[in-house]
């Protein structure tokens, strides 16, 4: 009987041994997914991204957040959610997120941030392409956030004056066409911007408003005559159609301005922007901070986007009849 009971101890030793090895196998497989792991023994976090809908300044601002955490050492797994426009895939998402019991919710934009803060007080939530944080009731101030919530804006508070002020001193004309959802906190936001930055000019807005990205290219046609140049903010909605905006622009020579970078590279005149996969990346930051350092979302003030710019299209410029003034060649930067 002694012998039994040794047998099967060894036989027991083994098979622990041997589970162990296995643990160990995965969570390095695990780990080659960030940088950094150290023998299968790092923390592997599991983050869930809730993200509006698909357009290229989301993409990078996603981008730019992975990244940042890659660069800091971080094992992630990710669960990438994308609403597809839908408010109420929107919630759902950020509930199910909830109900995983994620280690923190990445919101890439203000619906997507708002959804997540509805479902939880509790996971830390980092934003990034949010317009205002304090007006969409996210944070309580941007340098004292409180709660579980803080992030990166994508509004840099010179470029929708700066924006104006080049409309007005260099577009024939004062009536500037917007279209807009007015379903997003964030898009009223800064329409009230740009009424308020066109103050002291005679510049009006003649705005069209619209629910989904399929009435995106009716609502523009139904400025044409109507207005002398567009302007197309940071909406999520129309950007995601903003092809049809720019198919407009130029049929029409209707000079088109846009709210970022990306969007003068899929053919709009000119914008002051700056990139989203650099608000990303100092949102994947404060997360690191958060995740790594134990820091409280609470405690990190909301950053505003380091780098502003301005930058022409000159194929968009000639497909709306624009002629290039040799005053921006010391002011912008241009891209064919």
């Amino acid at each position: 009987m002694g012998k039994t009971i040794h047998r099967f101890a060894m036989l027991w030793a083994a098979g622990v041994l041997l589970l162990g090895g296995c643990g160990g196998a995965k969570e390095t497989a695990t780990n080659s997914e960030g940088s950094g792991g150290q023998g299968g023994k790092e923390k592997t976090y599991h983050i869930g991204v809730t993200q509006i809908v698909e357009h290229p300044s989301l993409d990078a601002a996603r981008k730019g957040f992975q990244q940042a955490l890659k660069d800091k050492g971080l094992s992630v797994e990710y669960d990438v959610q994308i609403a597809q426009g839908d408010q109420s895939n929107n919630q759902t998402i950020a509930n199910n997120f909830v109900s995983d019991g994620v280690d923190l919710i990445f919101a890439n934009s203000t619906p997507s941030a708002q959804a997540a803060l509805n479902a939880t007080k509790d996971i830390p939530i980092v934003f990034t392409s949010v317009t205002d944080p304090v007006g969409a009731q996210l944070v309580q101030s941007m340098e004292k956030p409180g709660g579980n919530v803080t992030g990166t804006t994508d509004t840099h508070p010179e470029a929708i004056p700066k924006t104006v002020q080049f409309i007005d001193k260099y577009i024939k004309g004062n009536r500037v066409g917007m279209v807009y959802n007015a379903g997003e906190q964030n898009s009223v936001a800064q329409i009230e911007q740009v009424k308020k930055a066109m103050q002291g000019t005679d510049l009006q807005v003649v705005s069209a408003s619209v629910s989904t990205s399929a009435e995106v290219k009716q609502a523009t046609e139904s400025l044409v005559g109507k207005v002398d140049c567009l302007y197309i903010i940071t909406d999520n909605t129309v950007v995601s159609a903003l092809e049809s905006v720019i198919q407009v622009a130029n049929e029409h020579d209707i000079p088109l301005f846009v709210g970022e970078l990306d969007s003068v590279k899929r053919g709009g005149f000119a914008a002051y922007g700056f990139d989203y996969y650099d608000i990303g990346y100092e949102a994947g930051e404060m997360a690191a901070q958060i995740l790594q350092d134990g820091k409280k979302p609470a405690d990190l003030p909301v950053q505003y986007p380091q780098k502003l710019k301005l930058v022409i299209n000159k194929k968009a410029a000639q497909e709306m009849g624009i002629k290039l003034n040799p005053e921006w060649d010391s002011i912008a930067e241009y891209i064919e």
